[in-house]
Parts: C-alpha cells; sequence; structure tokens
C-alpha cells in the first residue's frame, strides 16, 4: 500500500472522527464543559463546529473530565 494512500485514510478517518465528535459535542455537550450552565446559542454552535472538528480530541477529553453533569 502506498504511503500517501495510508495517509489519507489517516486523514479522513481523523475528520470523520473529529465531525461525529464536534456534532455530538456542539448538540449535546457544549453547556457541559461551560463552567456555570449557559444557554448557547443557535449561531455560537455553528461556531464551535469547525475548531471541535479539528481539535476533537482536546474536546472530548474536555467534555468526558467535565462529569456527568446535564
Amino acid at each position: 500500500m502506498n504511503f500517501c494512500l495510508i495517509l489519507l485514510y489517516g486523514l479522513a478517518l481523523y475528520v470523520g472522527a473529529g465531525l461525529v465528535t464536534a456534532f455530538l459535542f456542539v448538540c449535546f455537550g457544549v453547556t457541559w464543559v461551560l463552567p456555570h450552565p449557559v444557554t448557547v446559542t443557535i449561531g455560537a454552535r455553528v461556531l464551535f463546529l469547525p475548531a471541535a472538528t479539528l481539535l476533537w480530541p482536546i474536546v472530548l477529553g474536555r467534555w468526558l473530565k467535565s462529569g456527568s453533569r446535564p
């Protein structure tokens, strides 16, 4: 298998996992990681989506560390 193809599959897997994590985070988890409960507007959620997609390992770690606060 070509190295470039392996790299491309790895990048696709990273972005796919990032999209799933970011979508779930923006829908459910963004209010959990904030210090106090705040309502987040749809516009703010849209702005969180690209950053959460690229930084999904950090986002997922902070989300899991935040506990099970609804």
